[in-house]
């Protein structure tokens, strides 16, 4: 009997999990996810901080790194890149057996490089040759100097999974960098039929920002705006979804298609549901549709295995979420607002997550080689 997350795969939906720990990967506890029906794994600075501070399962391989004088910076690379690798080489079956389409693990690049074009082109390409394995995506944030070096990037044959995506204005730009990253490479003589990349939509932090607006507009005396909360993340889902099978719909991809290039998959991110009034599967069962992705976070994917629904969802309702979208803006809720915010509260949470990640790899450092030194 199938699982609810091999059910989505019937309906072109692939599940990634949102989460690594080196614990994860050597006890065997990833590949018990991917015997589930997990297809592949996304991981963020946040991420890797709260592994790696968050127990011993790093301290040996800290003592040698730090016994040889790397610095904090350069043992968090070297402990992420050898904990991506593992996690790709587990897939490798998967991206095999789907021909080069799903299997993959994403390593972010430095997010105090959300401004710099050229900065993140140099560490994108350096962290893809370091990890050697032709299913990992190197995640790019979706910041307008972002965008131009993901073009750059799939131009170059190398997967990128594009981040931090909160507009659908943005998006239509993440579609045209991947489309002219592919025809650059096409150009050059290159095998667009080995490119990978998603387009990671965030979901959640949409209502959370959209339903604190609403929720003080209903205070003050607005009480028919009760019914958008809740609606705001999966419309503009929704409505990304049908541009998305617009642009890959059409004869420009057409022509890559026939020369082996894949879609960019629209993948949902944030799908934990943060309002407990909320559905916990809520960011799931929604977002349902062929040729997706939903990355779920451990919790989230326990509960869709205990009491997920799985069926389409992706276009049904899609003129509702339109109007919906429409109805927010006469309310005086800018979606544009909200998403700009969103993506500079993003990249800020991120720098920040990293900043916290590099001074707890230094602390346990120099306590590590202090408790060795006393031995």
């Amino acid at each position: 009997m199938t699982n609810t997350i091999q059910q989505l795969q019937k309906y072109g939906q692939s599940v990634w999990f949102d989460n690594v720990s080196r614990g994860l990967i050597k006890s065997g506890g990833l590949q018990k996810l991917i015997d589930t029906g997990v297809t592949g794994l996304t991981s963020n600075p946040s991420i890797f901080e709260k592994a790696i501070s968050g127990g011993a399962d790093y301290d040996d391989a800290m003592v040698g790194l730090a016994r040889s004088g790397k610095s904090a910076a350069e043992i968090f690379e070297a402990l992420a890149i050898e904990d991506i690798r593992d996690v790709a080489d587990l897939l490798r079956p998967i991206h095999d057996a789907t021909g080069g389409r799903d299997g993959f693990a994403s390593l972010e690049v430095n997010p105090h490089l959300a401004a710099d074009t050229d900065g993140t082109v140099a560490e994108a390409r350096r962290l893809f040759a370091e990890l050697g394995r032709p299913n990992v995506m190197i995640k790019v944030p979706a910041t307008p100097e972002g965008i131009p070096a993901v073009k750059q990037l799939i131009g170059e044959g190398i997967n990128v999974n594009i981040t931090l995506i909160f507009s659908l204005q943005t998006y239509a730009k993440v579609r045209e960098a991947y489309l002219g990253g592919l025809e650059r490479l096409a150009s050059d003589g290159g095998d667009v039929g080995k490119i990978g990349s998603v387009a990671s939509f965030f979901v959640s932090r949409v209502d959370t920002a959209i339903d604190a607006q609403l929720e003080e507009k209903i205070k003050n005396g607005r009480p028919e705006l009760k019914d958008l909360l809740g609606r705001a993340a999966i419309a503009n889902a929704k409505l990304a979804y049908r541009e998305f099978k617009n642009t890959f719909g059409q004869s420009r991809f057409a022509d890559l298609k026939k020369k082996g290039a894949n879609v960019q998959r629209p993948l949902w991110a944030s799908t934990s549901a943060k309002n407990p009034a909320y559905s916990d599967v809520m960011y799931v069962e929604s977002l349902v549709g062929e040729h997706t992705v939903n990355t779920l976070p451990e919790v989230t994917l326990n509960a869709f295995l205990d009491h997920g629904n799985p069926k389409p969802a992706l276009t049904s309702g899609v003129d509702e979420a339109a109007e919906a979208v429409q109805a927010l803006e006469k309310a005086g809720v800018s979606m544009d607002e909200v998403t700009s915010k969103l993506l500079a509260d993003g990249v800020k949470a991120f720098a920040d997550s990293f900043d916290a990640l590099l001074e707890n790899v230094d602390a346990k450092r120099m306590q590590l080689l202090v408790k060795e030194a006393s031995r």
